[in-house]
C-alpha cells in the first residue's frame, strides 16, 4: 500500500503537466497526449547513464524508487526526493495552467493559444524547476556521478549474500547462522581493475568471503556482476560448484532452487552509509 501511495506523486505531476498542456495549446489534440510523451522520455532518460542528481531529479524517478521501502537496510533518501521533486512539479504545473487560464482570450474562437506564451510561461518554469532540483541534490549529496562506485558495489554484494547464504543455510538443514557471524565482505573489480572502478555494465566481478563459528577456513564465492544505470545488478554464479555452480540444491527433502546460483539487488546510488 505504502508503494502505491508514493507513486501518486509522478501520477500528479504528469496530470498537472497535462492540464498545463491542455490550457496553453487549446483545442489541439498535444496537450492531452504531453503527459504520455513526457513520461515515455523520463523513461528513456532513466535508462541512460545520467549523473545521479540528474536521475533523482526527474519526477519519473518516484515511479521505480519505491522498492527502496524493502531493502535491507532501506533506501529512503532517493525515494523521498524523487516524491518531493514531483510533488513541486504537480504543484507549479498546476498554477502555472490557472494563470494561462486566467489570461486566456475566450471572445476569439480561433485562437488557440500563443508559441511563445506556451514557450515562456508553460515550458521555461518547469525547466528551471528541474534545473533548481539537480542542483539542489548535487550539493546536498555531493553527487554528480553515476553513483555507481566500487564500493557501493561491494556492500550491496555483501549484503545481498549474506541475506541468501542464511536462507541457503536454512534449505540444507545447517546450524543457523546470524549476519553478524558471517562477517560478509566482497572485493570488486570493473573490467579486472582496468579504468575508472565505476559505473555500469556487464563487467563487474566480485569475489565474496564469509566466515562461519568455529571454522577457520574463509570461504569464498566468485560472481560475475551486472549493473544497470539505475543501479539494479544482476549477480551470476561463477564457483564453486558447491556454493553457487548449479541452479539446484539437493536437501534432505528433495531439491530445491539454490538461492545463490543467481540472485539481484541494489546499488544505492546516494551515498548516505557512514564509512566511518
Amino acid at each position: 500500500l505504502l508503494s502505491w501511495i508514493c507513486v501518486l506523486a509522478p501520477t500528479l505531476a504528469l496530470a498537472g503537466f497535462g492540464f498545463l498542456g491542455s490550457v496553453t495549446l487549446g483545442r489541439s489534440p498535444m496537450g492531452l497526449l504531453l503527459p504520455v510523451l513526457l513520461s515515455l522520455a523520463m523513461a528513456v532518460a532513466q535508462m541512460l547513464p545520467l549523473p545521479v542528481a540528474v536521475r533523482i531529479a526527474l519526477p519519473s524517478y518516484a515511479f521505480i524508487s519505491w522498492n527502496g521501502l524493502f531493502t535491507s537496510p532501506q533506501q529512503l533518501a532517493p525515494l523521498l526526493i524523487a516524491v518531493a521533486v514531483s510533488l513541486a512539479w504537480a504543484v507549479l504545473a498546476t498554477v502555472l495552467a490557472y494563470v494561462l487560464f486566467q489570461r486566456r482570450d475566450f471572445t476569439n474562437l480561433a485562437y488557440d493559444g500563443s508559441g511563445r506564451r506556451a514557450l515562456t510561461v508553460g515550458l521555461l518554469p518547469l525547466v528551471g524547476l528541474t534545473a533548481l532540483s539537480v542542483a539542489a541534490v548535487a550539493v546536498s549529496t555531493s553527487s554528480m556521478g553515476s553513483g555507481i562506485e566500487q564500493g557501493k558495489v561491494q556492500r550491496s554484494v555483501a549484503t545481498a549474500f549474506a541475506h541468501l547464504y542464511r536462507m541457503q543455510t536454512d534449505q540444507l538443514h545447517r546450524p543457523a547462522v546470524t549476519e553478524a557471524q558471517l562477517r560478509t565482505t566482497a572485493t570488486c573489480a570493473k573490467s579486472a581493475g582496468k579504468g575508472a572502478q565505476e559505473g555500469a555494465g556487464n563487467d563487474w566481478r566480485c569475489v565474496v568471503s564469509w566466515h562461519l563459528p568455529g571454522v577457520a577456513v574463509t570461504g569464498t564465492a566468485i560472481y560475475q556482476i551486472d549493473i544497470t544505470s539505475d543501479g539494479r545488478f544482476v549477480a551470476d554464479g561463477d564457483g564453486p560448484k558447491e556454493v553457487n555452480g548449479y541452479f539446484l540444491l539437493r536437501t534432505s527433502t528433495g531439491d530445491a532452487p539454490n538461492p545463490l546460483w543467481q540472485f539481484d539487488g541494489n546499488v544505492e546510488l546516494l551515498d548516505t552509509t557512514s564509512k566511518g
